[in-house]
């Protein structure tokens, strides 16, 4: 591949083949935020032979992700992941991403939101009843079990123990192989009796088996089970009358199975940790949810009434932003500012740099969620923070997750 070196953004040099890769890998995270300290909001730099740039300016995100969108396509690494999960809303492009997301958006309208928050509410109660008044627990596994219990039941009206269970112990083994699926190679090497290719293999084959019996027995019987699967079934296209064929229905459950489980689980567990380690923020929390609650349980309708609480969680998410990165790929060049985005190069988009810049967010490393009030929010120019992404990629379950 060839780049044009004209009104590239400046960048280190690398001093032996494979340095940047080196660095990158051995800690992605404090890789770009270095770079971005050093050489500025546009940072030009390779990876063996790719061309990737570090784009930080707020405005020039939003050129990449917004206003020059169509300039731009999913990376590489994304483009390969439709070898694990398939072409879904994550990976797709185009038109066809367009009409996916028209099929798709009603299963993320107000009211089926609230339906799934009652699975929600009922699912963490269920939790929070098997934890004993000063044991110790694992909360990594407890919130992976609990949001796949959530995503189970929301996405196949199932419960844990059942498919949805064996769906996530298949795709937790697929998402293992992802790094080694998405370098350029991988087509040459996938059916060699490598132990993590079987692996992922044996799982990708399961995930079929499980969907696809799924899928066929919902077809029969054409009930709306008030799932997000029973959605993806039902929908029509507006525009062209048209459903979804099996293996779209596949891509975009597995698809939605693994944004809404992993993710939650992550941001969960974070927020728990930041929680444990600020006892003021906590006391005001737990005051909040007193006031409005009482001693009943939540409903979707109380939401608006927890500022607070959406406020301690949005500021979790600044500090450790479940997606750290987007990244996409120029198909023709762009220009931002004063230099040029080459055709076939890479931008990165970091919420971690963005999140933890101290222009935007004053001592970044402090946890401090009056940050988001709406006054502060309103002062605060868009793409300072963008935990859920952007533009018309922007992250379908965005409500869904909050």
């Amino acid at each position: 591949m060839t780049t044009t070196t004209a009104n590239l953004p400046p960048g280190p040099r690398q001093r032996f083949p494979g340095e940047t890769l080196i660095a990158y890998r051995s800690g992605a995270l404090n890789f770009l935020s270095n770079l971005q300290r050093e050489y500025g909001d546009i940072v030009a730099f390779r990876v063996g032979p790719e061309q990737l740039l570090l784009v930080s300016r707020p405005e020039w995100i939003a050129e990449v992700l917004v206003n020059q969108q169509r300039k731009f396509t999913k990376s590489m690494g994304l483009q390969a992941a439709k070898r694990v999960i398939g072409e879904g809303l994550l990976t797709s492009e185009g038109e066809f991403h367009l009409r996916q997301r028209r099929l798709v958006q009603p299963a993320f309208h107000r009211q089926r939101i609230a339906s799934y928050a009652a699975t929600m509410v009922e699912y963490a109660a269920q939790t929070r009843q098997r934890w004993q008044h000063g044991a110790t627990i694992d909360l990594d596994h407890e919130m992976t079990q609990l949001t796949l219990a959530i995503v189970g039941k929301t996405l196949f009206d199932a419960e844990v123990g059942s498919e949805a269970a064996q769906i996530g112990t298949a795709m937790n083994e697929l998402m293992l192989l992802f790094p080694l699926a998405t370098l350029p190679f991988y087509k040459r090497i996938e059916h060699l009796p490598v132990p993590m290719i079987m692996r992922g293999n044996a799982a990708s084959a399961t995930l079929d088996r499980l969907m696809y019996r799924l899928i066929a027995e919902r077809r029969a019987s054409g009930e709306d089970r008030g799932d997000l699967l029973s959605m993806l079934l039902l929908a029509q296209d507006d525009q062209d009358g048209g459903g979804m064929s099996d293996q779209q229905v596949r891509d975009e459950a597995l698809t939605l199975f693994l944004a809404g489980h992993e993710t939650t689980a992550n941001l969960m567990i974070w927020t728990f940790y930041l929680l444990a380690q600020h006892g003021t923020v906590r006391a005001q929390l737990e005051a909040e949810i007193d006031t409005v609650l009482g001693r009943r349980l939540p409903s979707f309708e109380d939401v608006p009434q927890l500022p607070f609480t959406r406020q301690v969680i949005a500021e979790s998410m600044r500090l450790y932003p479940p997606a750290w990165v987007v990244g996409r790929r120029a198909i023709s060049d762009a220009q931002l500012g004063d230099y040029t985005i080459p055709a076939g190069s890479t931008v990165l988009t970091s919420q971690w740099v963005v999140h933890h810049d101290p222009r935007w967010f004053p001592d970044p490393l402090r946890f401090d969620p009056t940050r988001w009030t709406p006054e502060a929010q309103a002062a605060r120019p868009k793409f300072r923070y963008f935990p859920f992404g952007g533009g018309t990629r922007l992250c379908i379950g965005e409500q869904f997750a909050w």
